[in-house]
């Protein structure tokens, strides 16, 4: 099967692969770059399980395909360490099993940064991309809320 050339900038870190046509972005972080924080889930768009950020905004990694991503810059939940939202999910004890919490964490990262006044109704509305069958979405919607209030994304 032929074979294409990409670099992908991952967290500000350049990755020259070979790629298949058809191999999405969510299989390339986790098996090639070895970056296994994006979860599969559904591996067809519903859970958000897989979300990381391109160029700023929510995209479900099982969606898009790895050359789509060359020439953007990609962000998974290893390039947010230490961020306010990781930390308001601890304090405000915004997940349960964790599988699910990257994805949250990056939608509502992108949330914050596309939306620094975002309401009640486009807060829900964000998180109505993302399924977790574990806990309620009233602390991941305060989670949210903490960091929007210290208006440090």
């Amino acid at each position: 099967m032929k074979t294409y050339t990409v670099t992908l900038d991952v967290n500000g870190e350049a990755h020259t692969l070979q790629v298949r046509p058809a191999d999405t972005l969510l299989y390339i972080l986790r098996n090639k770059i070895g970056l296994t924080g994006a979860k599969p889930g559904c591996l067809n768009g519903d859970c958000g399980a897989c979300t990381i950020n391109i160029d700023g905004w929510p995209m479900k990694s099982c969606l898009m395909l790895a050359v789509e991503a060359e020439g953007k810059k990609v962000t998974t939940i290893e390039g947010l360490y230490g961020t306010a939202i990781q930390q308001a999910f601890i304090e405000q004890f915004a997940f349960q099993c964790g599988y699910c919490t990257p994805g949250f964490i990056m939608n509502c990262h992108s949330l914050i940064e596309q939306h620094p006044d975002a309401d009640d109704k486009k807060i829900k509305e964000w998180l109505e991309s993302n399924i977790c069958r574990c806990t309620s979405y009233e602390e991941i919607e305060r989670a949210v809320k903490s960091v929007l209030r210290r208006d440090t994304p």
